[in-house]
């Protein structure tokens, strides 16, 4: 179990998968959600949470201030552990769960729809992979979109795409988190 850190659904208790995710801890997601809101990040975003697991990054975004969350895992008993926190916390209708793999999710033909986007795979996953995915992903983004990427400190910088801009990143303990700018004019060529 894990819980909301703050928020209007702050102290509700999250089941979390039994195996094949791995949660961002408590104190990694108090530390990221602070300088979230002290960028103004929350306020209103339409937040898409790729490898969703207990879908609690999305729940602790809409917990802050944001308008909606899409929560996207392929591993159905992750989907089974997300629904069943969405009807705990009561509020489905401000969230939308997709069953799909990450990657193709990012591939497929969306609407300009995210402001903030939480990217948070396995340690182990494949670099190209993560380029492969965030090379798709702009059809889903509006201009100055925020990504927070979470990976293994350990984890070598992913090459960006011209779209995407590192605007810092920070390490809690064994995770580091990436914030990254997504332009719309960088790619308008």
């Amino acid at each position: 179990m894990t819980r909301i850190v703050a928020g209007k659904y702050r102290g509700r208790s999250l089941y979390v998968p039994a195996n094949g995710t791995r949660p961002t801890s408590e104190r990694v997601r108090e530390a990221l959600f602070s300088r979230l809101e002290t960028w103004d990040e929350l306020r209103d975003a339409e937040v898409l949470d790729l490898f969703a697991g207990s879908g609690a990054l999305g729940i602790e975004a809409v917990s802050r201030g944001a308008a909606k969350a899409t929560l996207v895992e392929f591993r159905q008993n992750a989907i089974n552990v997300i629904k069943r926190n969405l009807e705990a916390i009561g509020q489905t209708q401000l969230f939308q769960t997709i069953r799909a793999d990450a990657v193709k999710f990012a591939n497929s033909v969306g609407a300009a729809n995210y402001t903030l986007v939480f990217i948070d795979p396995p340690y182990d996953f494949p670099a190209a992979d993560l380029e492969t995915l965030l090379a798709g992903l702009t059809s889903h983004l509006k201009d100055n979109a925020l990504l927070v990427i979470e990976a293994s400190k350990r984890t070598a910088e992913p090459n960006w795409p011209k779209a995407y801009t590192l605007e810092s990143y920070r390490d809690w303990g064994e995770t580091r988190v990436w914030f990254v700018t997504y332009r719309k004019e960088e790619t308008d060529d």
